[in-house]
Order: C-alpha cells, then sequence, then structure tokens
C-alpha cells in the first residue's frame, strides 16, 4: 500500500503541473487586457509598460510561466490585480467558507440519500414505490444552481424564511478569530451566532445537496437490493426478524461501502458546483471570487484559485483512495 501511495503522489504532482500549465495558458490566449482595465484614462505608455512589468506581464508567455513557476515554489501565488492583494491570503481567507459549505451540503446529501434508499427497498407498494422513484428522479434531473433560483423564489422571496446572501448578518455584531465561521461558533458555545450562520448556509446547502442525494439513493438502492437476495438475510428472514430491522441493521451495513466511496468522489464535483451557487447566493467564499476574477481579467487570482481547486479535487481523490483499500483487505495488502 505504500508503494501504491508513492506512486499517487507522484501522479499528484504530474497532474498538477498539468493543471498549471493549462490554466497559465488559457488565461493569457483568452481575449481581453487586464491591464487596459486596471489602467487610468489618462496613464501614459510608460505607465502601462511600467504595470506590465509589475504584474511579470512584459515577457514572452514561456518565461512568464518560468517566473510564475518558480515563484509558486518559494509559496509566491502572486498579487491579485483587481484586488491590491496577495492571491495566497486572499484563497485562504475564503477557502473556510467553501468547504463548511460543502462538507455541510456532503452530510446532508448523504443523509438524505440513505434514507431515501432504505425506504425504496423497504416500499413494496407500486404506487410508494413509484413516488419515491420519481422523486429521486427528479432530484437527480434538476441541476443545482436551477435548485439555488427554486429556493431564492420560494424560502427568500415567496416565503421569506431565510436570508438571501452573504455568510453573516451585519446586525449580530460578530467577531471571528478564524475564517471558519459555523464551527467556531458551535465549539466557542455562541448559539446565536452559530443559528443566524447557519441560516445563511440552510438554502445554498440545500441547493448543493439534493442533486447529490439522489445519486447517493440510487446506488445505495441498488446495492441494497442485491444484499437482500443474500442468503444472511433469507436466514435473518426465517429467525423471524423484521424487514426494517434487516435492512437497517443487516443490508446496510454491506452496501454502504462502495457508498461511501462514491460520495466521496462527488465531493469534487460539489466543490465545482459551488461556483454558481456562491454566486447566486452572494456567498463569500472561493466560488463567488472566482467568478469575480474571471470578470476582472485577474490573472493571478485566476491561476490560484484554479490550482487551489485542482489541489483539493486531487486529494479528495486521494482520500477516497486511502479509505476503500482500508476498508477492503484485499486492496490493503496490494
Amino acid at each position: 500500500m505504500a508503494r501504491a501511495l508513492a506512486g499517487r503522489a507522484a501522479l499528484m504532482a504530474v497532474t498538477l503541473f498539468g493543471v498549471a500549465v493549462v490554466v497559465f495558458v488559457l488565461v493569457r490566449v483568452a481575449p481581453g487586457d487586464p491591464v487596459a482595465m486596471m489602467i487610468g484614462p489618462g496613464a501614459t505608455p510608460a505607465d502601462i509598460l511600467a504595470l506590465r512589468a509589475r504584474y511579470g506581464l512584459d515577457g514572452s508567455i514561456a518565461a512568464q510561466f518560468l517566473i510564475w513557476l518558480h515563484a509558486m515554489s518559494r509559496g509566491d501565488f502572486g498579487t491579485s490585480i483587481s484586488l491590491r492583494r496577495e492571491v495566497l491570503g486572499l484563497i485562504g481567507e475564503r477557502l473556510p467558507a467553501t468547504l463548511e459549505l460543502a462538507v455541510c451540503a456532503l452530510a446532508l446529501a448523504f443523509a438524505l440519500g440513505v434514507v431515501l434508499a432504505v425506504l425504496g427497498v423497504l416500499q413494496k407498494r407500486a404506487f410508494g414505490a413509484a413516488a419515491l422513484d420519481g422523486s429521486v428522479g427528479l432530484l437527480l434531473a434538476v441541476p443545482d444552481f436551477v435548485w439555488a433560483l427554486g429556493l431564492v423564489l420560494l424560502l427568500g422571496v415567496a416565503v421569506p424564511l431565510f436570508p438571501l446572501s452573504g455568510r453573516v448578518d451585519p446586525s449580530v455584531g460578530a467577531s471571528f478569530r478564524t475564517p471558519f465561521y459555523l464551527v467556531e461558533s458551535l465549539l466557542a458555545g455562541r448559539w446565536g451566532v452559530a443559528r443566524d450562520v447557519g441560516a445563511h448556509m440552510i438554502m445554498p446547502v440545500l441547493a448543493l445537496a439534493l442533486p447529490l442525494a439522489a445519486i447517493v439513493a440510487r446506488v445505495l438502492k441498488g446495492a441494497l437490493e442485491q444484499e437482500m437476495a443474500r442468503d444472511y438475510v433469507l436466514l435473518a428472514r426465517v429467525k423471524g426478524f423484521s424487514e426494517a430491522r434487516i435492512v437497517t441493521r443487516e443490508a446496510l451495513r454491506n452496501a454502504i461501502g462502495p457508498t461511501l466511496a462514491l460520495t466521496g468522489v462527488q465531493f469534487t464535483f460539489l466543490l465545482g458546483g459551488t461556483v454558481i451557487v456562491e454566486r447566486i447566493f452572494s456567498y463569500p467564499g472561493l466560488g463567488n471570487m472566482a467568478i469575480e476574477a474571471v470578470i476582472n481579467r485577474d490573472l493571478p487570482l485566476i491561476q490560484g484559485l484554479v490550482l487551489m481547486f485542482g489541489l483539493l479535487f486531487i486529494l479528495t481523490n486521494l482520500c477516497v483512495d486511502v479509505a476503500v483499500a482500508t476498508l477492503n483487505p484485499r486492496l490493503r495488502h496490494a
């Protein structure tokens, strides 16, 4: 297993380098000049050349890439053109917000998916089974940004139960020591602040969780149906165990492994889905900042954000592989 992990680590480095090359070239061949967008109307050609030199945009693409790569090796991701701040610091401020959102959405999606799968297996009536399958199909067919818009109209406008934007209400007057608002407020026992932070997260979390819950429900239901045909289930029925007990205490334990692996892989797509959802709810995470960076043609910030998303995807897949290998004895000693 150690050899496999070393191989995966090497592959991670190669993949991340490939992502760096692709994003660096694409953002420079795309139309638009970031310097022209930030320069004043009375600037002279000398001012423009000086600004290009300041942000390292005065050389060839190959030269710019080598300079950028060398800087990254020292932990310097450059300075944001639009915000005039260090890219790494900006990412560090916004990353916790996106992680809290994604982790809460993943937990809700997994819990809801398990409930739907168990109910689907236990439901013996044709109408009830069809209704559950139709509900799962609806959740799967509607993308997360459509759910986000629907929740805004329903729970934010028609019946205003939850805040429409932001991460915490300014009227709360809360100060935080870390960017992990929800975790910090819960650990500190500041229940009013945690309630407000949670209220701002409910709609975006629901929008992200509903499509993923449908995927979890379908995969887990198929695995449960396979388990229900095995001999140990027949033996449990002979002993007089109820169907609910067989499903929840026997079959679910054996069927949950592949579903956990799938959920971990889907977490990478969940991170990508935060981009549009965060924009809809004006949620101050990486996704919202990525859209602003693209609009402003902020090359250093775009590069840093794409690399961060790539690193999150790679690390998530690595964690999933390690978890699967740990749970599977046949892979543990491979």
